[in-house]
């Protein structure tokens, strides 16, 4: 093990089990160091490493601080390593997200209100009509994330942006059957109101599930190429 692994789970250790809590202040460097039997460097490597996990956080002029350790900020610095992800590697998220995509939406339709369900028409209106890359992504985004919200807990919504931020990269209607997934996708997300506006769980955790596995063959089939301009650009093209 290098000093560098020592030093970080010898940190990891101390916040899981409660030694250092939620918002406390790391004791002095050289104290750790000692403790830890490593360098500065490797201490200050170690805590870069947590630093990017979303567990610690450094405040100018006051010191290295323990976060609040939620779980829905720590869940979606899954991110930094789901975008490391090839095609296949993504393929296998989509049973994952078939689950919980369902759940959420079952637990929404039990949940729902006028007024949330109101908002979901007119996200669903912007979306049929469009025919913009750019405000179908964006009204798409908000549309998932509105079910999530309604669905699920923070933790959940965090993890299912996780899992949903490695497809948007893929620029689906770049390519030949654009307009056919488009068309299968609107039907999908009206299957998916409708079984929320009738208050329907099984039909809407139905609806979710068909529509994950619907995506995940089209990009299965279709393979599209993932560039970077996809990425700075395009936040979402597919669910």
């Amino acid at each position: 093990m290098s000093a560098v692994d020592k030093a970080f789970h010898g940190l990891r250790r101390m916040i899981s089990s409660g030694r250092l809590g939620a918002g406390q202040r790391f004791p002095p460097e050289g104290d750790l160091c000692e403790e830890l039997g490593v360098s500065r460097g490797s201490l200050r490597e170690a805590v870069r490493m947590l630093a990017a996990l979303g567990a610690v956080e450094a405040r100018h002029g006051s010191g290295t601080f323990v976060s609040q350790l939620r779980p829905e900020d720590l869940l979606g610095r899954l991110s930094l390593t789901v975008e490391l992800l090839p095609l296949d590697g993504l393929l296998e998220l989509f049973e994952i997200r078939r689950v919980l995509e369902a759940h959420v939406m079952a637990q929404a339709a039990a949940r729902i209100t006028s007024a949330s369900l109101e908002v979901l028409y007119g996200y669903l209106e912007t979306i049929e009509a469009s025919d913009d890359p750019a405000e179908f992504a964006d009204y798409d985004h908000r549309f998932h994330a509105e079910i999530a919200r309604i669905g699920g807990s923070p933790s959940m919504e965090a993890l299912l942006t996780v899992f949903r931020s490695r497809s948007r990269h893929y620029r689906v209607f770049a390519l030949p059957e654009g307009p056919e997934f488009k068309r299968a996708g609107d039907e999908d997300h009206r299957a998916i109101v409708t079984a929320l506006a009738n208050r329907d769980p099984a039909a809407a955790a139905s609806a979710a599930a068909a529509h994950i596995a619907r995506s995940e063959r089209w990009l299965n089939a279709c393979r599209p190429p993932v560039t970077e301009e996809a990425v700075d650009e395009q936040p979402n093209e597919l669910d």
